[in-house]
């Protein structure tokens, strides 16, 4: 076994802490190993010490999005899915990362975690809690990712971000929270239909 070589003693919290800048500076268009490794001042090459592949990395930087797993116990499921909203809203690009990462299963989601005990809370079977939670995720993110393109495109003048929106689309918060009140009351319904 050999040791480290010189371009690789960063650790991997600071090449992912680089990654993260990358990410706020450029998004994720801008986030390659050339771009990272130039932030921590090595070469390409040492990066891969820390990460098999940029994948890996992007899996970690996802972890950074949406935080620990300490985080989102004892909440009602709306508030666990906002909760996961705002997280992917506070860094740019954060729901096609985070997507990315969970669709390959590099990534444990703590929200989903907390979703599956609220929904297990509420008298849901094991299986059916897993389905709700996963139906739960899979709105907060499809619907993060659609606002967060929207708004790219309007920021770099591919779109006009008032224009031809739909009422429900204007007032992000209020359109959010109507379709989640919807998923949130069918998976209460669901209690019923199991017992």
């Amino acid at each position: 076994m050999h040791a480290a070589p010189a371009s690789a003693r960063n650790d991997k919290p600071a090449v992912v802490a680089a990654a993260m800048r990358v990410l706020a500076d450029s998004g994720l268009p801008g986030l390659s190993m050339r771009r990272i490794a130039d932030e921590v001042d090595v070469q390409v090459s040492a990066l891969y010490w820390h990460f098999p592949n940029k994948q890996a990395l992007l899996a970690a930087v996802s972890a950074q999005i949406v935080g620990s797993a300490s985080e989102g116990r004892g909440e009602d499921a709306a508030a666990i899915a906002r909760g996961l909203r705002n997280r992917l809203l506070a860094h740019q690009d954060g729901a096609e990362i985070v997507s990315s990462s969970l669709a390959l299963g590099l990534l444990e989601l703590p929200a989903r975690a907390a979703l599956v005990r609220a929904a297990r809370e509420i008298g849901l079977a094991d299986a059916a809690a897993e389905v709700a939670a996963d139906t739960i995720v899979h709105y907060v993110i499809g619907y993060t990712f659609h606002e967060q393109q929207r708004l790219h495109a309007a920021v770099v003048g591919a779109a006009d971000a008032s224009a031809d929106l739909a009422p429900s689309q204007v007032d992000e918060p209020a359109s959010f929270d109507a379709g989640l009140a919807m998923i949130v009351a069918g998976v209460r319904a669901a209690v019923t239909l199991e017992v």
